[in-house]
């Protein structure tokens, strides 16, 4: 029995994970410990985490980085040498990221990992990292892999064959060719934080029209019929500069980049919306490419560009061929961790896979879980009132009662998420049937724009009730369409020749659960299964006894600016600064309503970043 660690770190999203025997035991993001978003430090206390996980260092067989150091520092130089003088703004920004502590990582690994392991430190590539998290882990046997992200060493775009434990690479397309890094310059143009504003701009784009592409094609991108394609690059400024955009892009479109946080004007709807129809037919191109290329049925995605969700849920309703989807749920560079532990695992170790019905991520729950006792001392620490419900229905039915009443419920139970995601044991969980839900919650508990969608959780057993979706969804990251009768019209006149009133549009009811229905009748989708996560299951069967409803709006335990929840006092600390109203914590359950005045006026104190 082998147990190896992986590591992503230097970049951004930093994460630690634990492999053993070919079995994923344990895997986290830094930024929930130390509670900086993406963070991209040495991920020291997620692998602190990961030991404790295999019961400590001395049971370390190998470690294993997420990237090849030494070629990523060759391709900073050549390009530095190739568009030399344009670089000189840049290069010492970047010569310090490169020659910083990239330099000195097999060191880190060597001590981090402890002296059994210190002779097996292994380096894989990027995207063979991304390929063996999206491949190892998925139900099949084999299949078609599919990597897209914003560069790795090199590459940008993989495409390989995965059959039993051999990955084969099949194709690439190198930097600075790249669609993770096209669809970022429309972020940042748009206004928004790159690598962590992508889901916004997906988000935004049903709001516009898609008027811009013929531009874009004959402009920015030279996209094949076969999926290749070849950026323009005096349109962007990520080769010379440390903005995403050049002169020539805001001149194109006729769009100066919009200033962060300043009004969203009709305009800028319209590139986010011409940027995803884009996307969405490259990866269609890309993907037919791969199943071709492979003769397989299956396809499997990681990389950052796999959690567009939209663009997913297209490929599973629009490639010809695919008979199954399976995406990593910690796609970016944090599932990077995972995929350097399992490769090392099956390649240099032969440890067995562990493929089957359902598949090899246990639901993505692989960070840690508190005990009752840890739970009640930050309870007591803050100075809460709390009442206890061991019995687990119990808890249940008071959790669901208190949706049905249409109260903000804050849940945090068992193992924390692995990836971008909640998934139920650290979410924020409200009545879908609410019709002011959507605004309500962006206002008073996460602090965002009031456009913002939020997704559903729907009982696996009914998804199909309510959602044009013909397979499983446990990670959210597939879009679908609303069953079309449950659309309501929405009324978007003089909407294009006003002054692009999103609140008008998001306040109408669109549908029988306006909360979870986005302005294009479309939801970001969680199927719920009791395998995966008997207790969430557990609480939607009886909001649904209750309701007649198998759906809860799910949005991520944390406020704008901050990571997801990950300890008791995380939780705490949330739930007193934002208007949620009752705790869910552990089999403890404390509500808004009965604590103190002082504790109460807390609620709207808590300072955040934009995001």
């Amino acid at each position: 029995m082998k147990t190896i660690l992986g590591v992503s770190a230097l970049y951004h999203d930093a994460a630690a994970a634990a492999v053993v025997d070919g079995r994923i035991v344990a895997a986290a993001q830094e930024e929930r410990f130390s509670r900086r978003k993406h963070d991209p430090r040495f991920p020291e206390a997620a692998l602190a985490y990961c030991l404790e996980a295999v019961g400590g260092a001395g049971r370390v067989d190998a470690i294993a980085f997420y990237e090849d150091p030494a070629l990523s520092l060759a391709r900073v130089v050549e390009s530095a040498v190739d568009l030399a003088p344009a670089m000189g703004e840049v290069w010492p920004a970047i010569a310090a990221s490169q020659l910083g502590e990239k330099i000195n990582v097999l060191e880190r690994l060597t001590q981090a990992a402890g002296a059994r392991a210190a002779d097996n430190v292994f380096i894989v590539d990027h995207h063979m990292s991304h390929l063996a998290s999206a491949f190892y882990p998925s139900p099949f046997e084999d299949a078609a892999i599919l990597v897209v992200d914003g560069v790795g060493e090199w590459a940008t775009t993989t495409i390989a064959d995965g059959c039993g434990r051999t990955i084969t690479p099949v194709r690439q397309i190198h930097y600075p060719h790249s669609l993770g890094l096209f669809y970022s310059a429309f972020t940042y143009h748009c206004g928004l934080k790159v690598n962590s504003g992508e889901y916004k701009l997906m988000g935004l784009a049903p709001y516009g029209e898609p008027r811009f592409v013929q531009a874009i094609l004959d402009h920015l991108i030279d996209l094949r019929a076969d999926g290749s394609f070849a950026l323009n690059t005096q349109y962007f400024g990520f080769m010379t500069s440390e903005v995403a955009t050049s002169a020539q892009f805001g001149e194109l479109f006729g769009l100066p980049r919009r200033r962060p946080e300043a009004q969203l004007s009709i305009a800028y709807m319209d590139l986010a919306a011409s940027a995803q129809a884009v996307l969405d037919e490259a990866m269609l191109r890309i993907a037919r490419t791969a199943l071709a290329a492979t003769g397989r049925r299956s396809l499997c995605l990681a990389g950052g560009v796999a959690l567009n969700c939209v663009t997913n849920g297209k490929l599973l309703r629009q490639l010809e061929g695919l008979e199954d989807l399976w995406i990593q749920p910690a796609a970016g560079d944090a599932g990077g961790a995972l995929g350097a532990a399992l490769q090392v695992a099956h390649q240099h170790y032969d440890c067995p896979r562990h493929a089957g019905r359902g598949d090899g991520q246990d639901g993505s729950l692989l960070g840690p879980a508190y005990s009752p006792a840890e739970i009640e001392r930050a309870l007591d620490a803050a100075g809460l009132t709390w009442r206890r419900e061991a019995d687990g229905q119990a808890h249940a039915d008071c959790v669901a009662q208190a949706l049905a009443d249409g109260l903000i419920v804050g849940r945090f139970e068992g193992r924390m998420e692995f990836g971008p995601r909640a998934l139920g044991n650290r979410s924020i969980l409200a009545d879908p049937r609410r019709a002011d839900g959507q605004s309500h919650i962006n206002k008073r508990i996460k602090f965002r724009e009031s456009w913002r969608p939020f997704a559903p959780a729907v009982l696996a057993e009914r998804a199909a009730e309510f959602f044009d979706l013909d397979q499983e969804s446990p990670y959210m990251l597939l879009v679908a369409g609303l069953r079309d009768e449950l659309r309501v019209p929405v009324d978007w006149s003089d909407f294009r020749d006003g002054d692009g009133d999103m609140i008008r549009v998001v306040n109408q009811q669109r549908s029988s659960l306006p909360s979870i229905t986005h302005v294009d009748y479309s939801a970001r989708v969680q199927t719920v299964d009791e395998a995966r996560n008997p207790g969430f299951h557990s609480l939607l069967r009886r909001f649904d006894e209750l309701t007649g409803c198998p759906v809860l709006i799910n949005t991520s335990f944390n406020v704008r600016g901050e990571p997801i929840v990950c300890s008791p006092d995380d939780a705490v600390r949330c739930f007193l600064n934002t208007g949620i109203e009752v705790l869910a914590i552990g089999p403890y359950i404390v509500l808004k309503s009965e604590q103190a005045p002082a504790l109460r006026a807390m609620e709207g104190s808590m300072q955040f970043e934009p995001d």
